[in-house]
């Protein structure tokens, strides 16, 4: 199942641990790391990325991680993300976040734990039990945090946009019939719908090749472990690829 894992420490040396133990999981096949970052929250309330490539070489990896990129983001934007910030705040937030299917909950919960001085692993990965991973990070003392990968974005996508477009066109059509000083503002209120519209549509098509792309190279990255593996591990791998595959074309079926 894809998560999306963040894992806050009260310290660098636990959290570069974490990292470790993480790497050391998906060798050993009891996880799949897609892709992963630590990070540290400033005094200022920022955040800052910490380099972890020279000290722990991951396994070979080309995605890209946008929704690990969304979410540092929000962690150290100038609001952060609280149980105090007002809904009107988080609409503009709540659209990105919904585009990298990332629930705004389990924002909340990180923000709310990774205080100025801590740090936290991210990592988008793939597990089927949470036992491994959290056995090993609360002895590190880590607080693990979790989100499943929504599996029903593309279609709330394409509702989305199906909606906007009944909207323009019920404006259109009581824009027919409308006398001269309402046309002007119905027009008004077409044009804005339209350029949304036209937004959303770019910003899916984008996403959508995202997606595609993380998703070859998550599996041309298993390819390359099962063609070192034999037997059960040999098998368990490619068993990964046919779900990975599957659940792909279920996400993102027209």
């Amino acid at each position: 199942m894809d998560k999306l894992v963040a894992i806050v420490f009260p310290e660098q040396s636990a959290a570069r641990e974490g990292v470790r133990v993480l790497y050391a999981l998906d060798r050993e096949g009891s996880i799949e790391v897609c892709t992963l970052r630590l990070i540290r929250k400033n005094e200022d309330g920022t955040v800052a990325q910490e380099r972890i490539d020279d000290d722990f070489p991951p396994p070979s990896r080309t995605v890209t991680g946008l929704a690990l990129g969304t979410v540092i983001g929000v962690l150290g934007g100038p609001l952060g993300l609280t149980a105090g910030v007002v809904a009107g705040s988080l609409i503009g937030l709540a659209a990105d976040l919904y585009e990298v299917e990332v629930d705004i909950d389990f924002l909340s919960d990180v923000s709310a734990a990774l205080t100025p001085g801590r740090y936290a692993v991210l990592a988008e990965i793939e597990e089927e039990k949470v036992t491994p991973v959290d056995v090993r990070m609360e002895r590190l003392g880590g607080v693990v945090f979790r989100t499943v990968r929504s599996a029903t974005v593309h279609e709330n996508q394409i509702r989305g946009l199906e909606r906007l477009r009944a909207q323009i066109d019920q404006l259109v059509a009581e824009h027919a019939d409308a006398r001269a000083e309402r046309r002007k503002k119905l027009q008004h209120a077409i044009d804005g719908l339209r350029a949304r519209l036209q937004l959303r549509l770019t910003h899916s098509q984008v996403r959508a090749r995202q997606a595609s792309d993380e998703a070859q190279a998550r599996v041309q990255a298993l390819k390359n472990r099962a063609q070192r593996e034999q037997g059960d591990a040999k098998a368990a791998l490619e068993a990964r690829i046919a779900r990975l595959r599957h659940n792909f074309r279920q996400q993102h079926r027209d």
